[in-house]
């Protein structure tokens, strides 16, 4: 016989939690979902919090410790609130050549932020991707989901400038 398991209850009454069922139930709450699923917490909160995690691994029926080596394991996915403004500078190999590091310097040192992070004032996240697929355009980098080309580290410091100073 099969016991009737309870469903877990959402870590609060937020509408966006609804958008995660939605993706749960649309595939099952097959454990195999478990990506997309963090995809769609993501998306809704703009981050993955502990309560989260837990939320998703008790619904897919995965360990939490399974959930979290996910979570951490994939560049894309974020722990902590992003800041305001999001630079994300790529460094493929073009990029890289051209450089792209310069640029992740430049900026790290000018806003005392490392790859990853969010500026103390939470204005800027910085962040680097593996490549974009613009390499056309390298050294690219993305602001705020803009795809701009061909920079050089004081280019992107002036345009990140103008985030803080708003």
């Amino acid at each position: 016989m099969i016991q009737a398991v309870d469903k877990p209850q959402p870590p609060s009454d937020d509408k966006r939690w609804k958008i995660v069922d939605a993706t749960m139930r649309r595939n099952g709450h097959d454990r195999h979902a478990l990506i997309e699923t963090l995809h769609t917490v993501q998306e809704s909160f703009g981050f993955l919090d502990e309560e989260g995690l837990r939320y998703v691994a008790n619904s897919l029926r995965v360990p939490l410790s399974s959930v979290y080596g996910v979570a951490t394991f994939y560049h894309f996915f974020t722990l902590r609130p992003p800041g305001a403004h999001t630079c994300v500078v790529c460094t493929g190999t073009a990029c890289y050549i051209k450089g792209a590091m310069k640029i992740v310097e430049t900026v790290s040192q000018k806003y005392k932020v490392r790859p990853g992070q969010t500026t103390p004032d939470g204005k800027v996240s910085l962040l680097t991707a593996r490549c974009l697929g613009s390499c056309g355009l390298a050294p690219a980098v993305v602001f705020d989901g803009d795809v701009v080309g061909k920079l050089a580290g004081p280019q992107v410091a002036e345009r990140i400038e103008r985030w803080v100073k708003s």
